[in-house]
């Protein structure tokens, strides 16, 4: 727990730069945050003539915890302002004076320390997002296949959000609340020692009592957190198949689902606020009760004499507003509770190994020239169920070979492994010779393109879309790749042309329009290696004649892998590569698969049937 807190103070790096103005802040806001109450005895006194006697001081006296010497500098300073002779009119108006300035200096520093305690929180919120986003964009594919995405979500939002009481109540904990219990502290043994020492004797039960509910916090906060993270993956997931939950009429199903985790998350938050908030209460019954004793023995020692009425008054006073910095103390510390507990699942991310990461000898791919070895290829993605086995073939330079076979037979697994979004549990993948394994991750896939049946475009412009596929490029390049692709024409219809916005996943366009932009992406790139996984197999025929026009320009001398159900397309392959079971069962060119009449043979029968 310890060792969570101290890992999220240090995104507030460096530490110096917020603490020590705001332990200045915070130490001079305390002072004159005394002295507004340290002021009600010379005002008092003045009124009411209780023991108040003027003495002209010619020299401001030296600093000390006397209550005479703070009387001194008032008379000073009346004797500096109006002269020796006593008027109560220009005493009130000197105290009142004084009150003022001692009260705009006071929110004066509790501004500034507020603004350091802001400027602190704003900063290492910022890099807590940027390291949480940088990591997950790093890691592989495979992670998230085993991570929701809704609970991602969460972790970045929901949890940062709660991890900022945890670095900006240090500050708090360790400096402003302090400070004011010790100036409150000083102020009442200047008044009174006898009446402050039942006071700090009554302070330590105050924070025993409280603390023990705050204890108790932490795990439904942690809890909670998991909770909401439920929440956003069947909030996320419910807009993203909305039309698939009205299809089947699954309206009411979902939101039952959603409806149990959101009730179970508003009990741990009402079970939290329950103790939570049963803190305040608690102290300020413990204080009134305290203050309800101290009139009987105040009382006491002014009838006796040891203590004056308005001396008496300015103690209950500032007792009184002891109990709030007491109770702000507390209050804190459940924050920083609930802070660590976030903190925890935001750490469990950020301490998360990507599964593949480069060597640290890893070289840079600057040219694909001769081919693409398959040797021994095994993978599994569960350590349990082997998905392909022994699959061994090559790729010439310039080739485009055809994966074909039925459902769940490896050929998108085998297409994914090129550009490393997994790795081979055996064998090996090599590129002219080398393991794909000794390149760097971003070299590599330099020089691959993916274009995939479930094409992925973001709410943006289309040509913001575009430029994707090259970073930089101009607008007459991008232009030239949506020619290209047969996706100029359309373009041009839309509202703004290149920069009509297409909404969230391009929904605004059709799936032949959203699939052509994806080519069009493609061709920008002007890829060495081009990989399309099932790319005209959700199309009509008209978007698919187009489509594929356009992934026949995109194939021209390059080295290609191509994964379709509609055997129709990959006639013209260089080689048919028939994946069954995750083996190879066959391979050759389509003719000379169809005359050797085996699965390939059978799957065109079947089509064409």
């Amino acid at each position: 727990m310890f060792k969570t807190y101290l890992r999220l103070l240090g995104f507030a790096r460096p530490l110096s730069r917020y603490a020590v103005p705001y332990a200045v802040y915070a130490t001079l806001y305390a002072v004159f945050n005394t002295f507004n109450y340290a002021m009600i005895i010379p005002i008092l006194k003045t009124m009411f003539m209780d023991d108040f006697v003027f003495t002209p001081v010619y020299e401001f006296p030296k600093l000390s915890l006397h209550g005479q010497a703070f009387s001194d500098a008032l008379n000073y300073i009346y004797t500096a302002t109006f002269g020796t002779e006593f008027v109560l009119s220009n005493m009130l108006i000197m105290l009142a004076g004084v009150t003022i300035v001692m009260n705009l200096l006071s929110n004066l520093f509790r501004y500034l320390s507020a603004w350091t305690v802001e400027n602190m929180r704003t900063r290492s919120l910022q890099r807590i997002r940027n390291e949480m986003f940088d990591k997950v964009a790093g890691m592989n594919v495979g992670y998230f296949s085993d991570q929701r995405k809704g609970d991602i979500m969460s972790r970045i939002t929901a949890d940062v959000g709660v991890v900022q009481f945890c670095i900006t109540n240090t500050l708090q904990v360790a400096f402003r609340e302090p400070l004011l219990i010790v100036g409150f502290i000083v102020l009442m043994l200047s008044i009174s020692w006898q009446l402050s020492l039942f006071s700090i004797l009554f302070l330590p039960v105050v924070a025993l009592i409280i603390g023990s509910i705050v204890k108790r916090l932490r795990h439904p906060a942690l809890k909670g957190q998991q909770r909401m993270g439920d929440m956003n993956s069947v909030l996320d997931e419910s807009l993203s198949g909305i039309k698939v939950i009205k299809s089947y009429n699954a309206t009411d199903y979902i939101r039952r689902k959603f409806a149990a985790i959101n009730g179970e998350y508003s009990r741990l938050m009402l079970s939290m606020a329950r103790r939570q908030q049963l803190a305040s209460p608690m102290s300020e019954f413990l204080g009134i009760s305290a203050v309800s004793v101290l009139i009987v023995f105040g009382g006491a020692l002014v009838t006796s004499g040891s203590l004056s009425a308005a001396g008496f008054v300015a103690f209950i006073a500032a007792f009184s507003q002891i109990t709030r910095p007491v109770r702000s103390f507390v209050d804190q510390f459940a924050n920083i509770n609930n802070g660590i507990a976030a903190g925890e699942r935001i750490f469990a991310l950020l301490d998360a190994a990507p599964e593949i990461e480069d060597k640290p000898e890893a070289r840079t791919l600057t040219e694909f020239r001769d081919s693409i070895e398959f040797r021994g290829v095994g993978f599994s993605y569960d350590g349990q169920r082997q998905v392909l086995d022994d699959v061994s073939f090559t790729i010439r330079k310039g080739e485009t070979v055809a994966l074909v076979g039925p459902s769940g037979g490896g050929k998108s697994t085998l297409s994914e492994l090129i550009p490393r979004f997994y790795d081979t549990t055996q064998g090996d993948i090599l590129i002219d010779g080398v393991s794909v394994r000794d390149y760097t991750q971003e070299s590599l896939r330099d020089h691959i393109s993916v274009v995939a049946q479930d094409t992925v475009l973001f709410n943006d412009t289309i040509e913001g879309n575009l430029s994707l596929g090259r970073l930089g490029a101009t607008h007459e390049e991008i232009v030239a790749a949506a020619k290209v692709a047969n996706a100029h024409d359309f373009i041009m219809q839309t509202p703004d042309g290149y920069r009509t916005n297409i909404g969230d996943r391009g929904t605004k366009l059709s799936g032949g329009q959203r699939q052509r932009l994806s080519i069009a992406r493609a061709v920008l790139k002007n890829p060495d290696i081009l990989i399309l996984d099932e790319a005209t197999s959700a199309l009509d025929t008209e978007s698919e004649k187009l489509v594929q026009d356009a992934l026949n320009t995109l194939l021209e001398g390059r080295t290609s892998v191509v994964i379709a159900h509609r055997l129709s397309t990959i006639h013209n392959a260089d080689k048919i590569i028939v994946v069954d079971g995750g083996r190879i069962a066959e391979q050759g060119t389509h003719a000379e698969l169809m005359a050797r009449g085996g699965i390939y043979a059978h799957l065109i029968e079947m089509q064409s049937l």
